[in-house]
């Protein structure tokens, strides 16, 4: 089974997903693996910029993710057997991640990466196009949204950036017109995709509404 969530960045995507994981229970009995494709595409940033590769350069960067050891366990991302997930989230990463995940070629890359660790698995993904590109036909599909200022408050709180809140507002506008014109994967909301703005819920808020729709057993 695949529960495929989408949204802007900052909406909830990461922290709901993965609560969604530990929580599920299958209708087969089993598990849910989480699955962050954004962690992927941040590892491929990481990767060039340690290799002195523009994360701009879309030859260079396809070259680069085509032969990049990046393996995912659990809910971790791995770089050349190093675990790279503490260091996804700073300023320059954020910088450079997504116009590299505009890169067409890296998106099919990493879509089709994404598809062969959730083969046969009851999963919960996340990402931009999860709910439009990558699983259209996922049991559920979600879009998680939320207002600017809302999701520049969360980032700001979360203590990973140096940046002002008002810059991190910026930042988010500035990623939201990124994502919104991707020639191949934008941010969009499909229909028959449920609609949640999560802008005032808290986190468990979000997680009751989400459960009402999947209505899966849940563990103790």
């Amino acid at each position: 089974m695949v529960i495929a969530i989408d949204g802007p960045a900052g909406s909830g995507k990461s922290t709901i997903a993965k609560l969604l994981a530990e929580k599920l229970i299958g209708r087969d009995g089993s598990g849910f693996t989480y699955i962050n494709s954004g962690y992927l595409y941040r590892t491929i940033t990481l990767g060039c910029l340690r290799a002195k590769i523009s994360p701009t350069e879309s030859a260079p960067v396809l070259e680069y993710a085509k032969n990049a050891n990046i393996s995912y366990q659990k809910d971790s991302v791995f770089l050349d057997s190093e675990d790279v997930t503490n260091l996804l989230h700073s300023d320059e990463i954020d910088r450079y991640s997504a116009p590299l995940s505009a890169i067409v070629p890296v998106r099919h890359l990493v879509n089709d990466l994404v598809r062969d660790i959730a083969g046969g698995q009851n999963v919960v993904v996340e990402g931009r196009d999860m709910t439009t590109v990558v699983f259209p036909g996922a049991e559920y599909r979600f879009y998680l949204d939320a207002s600017p200022e809302a999701r520049a408050k969360r980032r700001f709180d979360q203590g990973v950036s140096r940046l002002s809140l008002e810059e991190i507002r910026e930042s988010i506008l500035k990623r939201d017109e990124i994502d919104k014109n991707k020639p191949e994967g934008s941010l969009k909301l499909e229909a028959g995709v449920y609609y949640l703005d999560t802008s005032d819920l808290t986190l468990m808020q979000v997680y009751d509404k989400l459960i009402e729709v999947v209505k899966l057993e849940t563990k103790a």
